[in-house]
């Protein structure tokens, strides 16, 4: 088999293995009659689809934007926060704890408390989608830097280099693919907490567009929201994937750009 050969093959697997979960959920959906309250078949989604497809995506608008907000966010403050836990191993002792404590919380069990603050809206869908992304992000990063070899560390201080010097040009590299692997699963938490709190707090997003349609008894509805979801979210981890192979190619050579660490 060529390299080619190969390469269309790996393109073809994903959308085999899709439409093969698509063909097998339509299959048992007919051969055990199940009805369509209970589990719409994708046929039915795809009506769905098509058929409310103007307040899908206008929801769907809506929680791409929240989410992304919340991401940058936590992107910014997590990337901050990491390098400065790392770099500093007694603020690590100090802040660990804390930050594990923190993530132990579930997100959902904050929006009440946000809602309270800042009223029904889109500032708690942000701030728990930021929440929600944030810890994998500073844990990453906290821990690519702070894995950095002793050794090398004092063969970089016998030739001059300053504490700074090896946290700029040689911890931070050393942590960028920590950090991009975080990405990759903080972009899938950050939509679940802006759906979690357009569930309870907010009147729009695909959240809110599926607490509608349970409520009614829509449920192919309800997949179509779950499916738009799962799209967004694949969107998104292909677009985190493709920056850690334009921005750290040298720790990615090798990889087959899969669910792995190595992307």
């Amino acid at each position: 088999m060529t390299a080619r050969q190969r390469k269309y093959i790996r393109a073809a697997l994903p959308w085999l293995s899709a439409i093969g979960l698509v063909v097998v959920w339509e299959l048992v959906c007919l051969l055990f009659d199940i009805p369509q309250a209970i589990l719409a078949t994708p046929t039915a989604t795809l009506k769905a689809l098509i058929q409310y497809q103007d307040a899908i995506w206008l929801n769907a608008g809506q929680t791409l934007l929240t989410t992304l907000i919340g991401f940058g966010l936590a992107i910014v403050f997590g990337l901050a926060l990491g390098v400065a836990i790392g770099a500093a191993p007694l603020l690590y002792r100090a802040l660990g704890p804390l930050l594990i404590g923190f993530n132990a919380i579930p997100k959902v069990a904050l929006v009440p408390i946000l809602v309270m603050w800042f009223g029904i809206g889109t500032v708690p869908a942000v701030i728990t989608a930021f929440l929600i992304s944030f810890f994998p992000i500073a844990v990453n990063v906290a821990a690519g830097i702070a894995t950095l070899e002793p050794e090398l560390q004092d063969v970089l201080r016998s030739l001059g280099a300053r504490r700074r010097d090896i946290l700029w040009k040689v911890g931070l590299p050393r942590a960028m693919p920590y950090f991009f692997a975080s990405l990759k699963v903080a972009i899938s938490l950050a939509f679940v907490g802006s759906v979690i709190s357009e569930t309870v707090a907010s009147n729009h997003g695909i959240g809110h567009l599926m607490l509608i349609a349970s409520s009614s008894f829509r449920t192919p509805l309800l997949f179509a929201g779950l499916v738009v979801i799962a799209v967004l979210g694949v969107l998104m981890y292909a677009v985190a994937a493709l920056a850690e192979r334009r921005l750290a190619h040298w720790a990615t050579r090798g990889t087959d750009g899969g669910l792995h660490g190595g992307g």
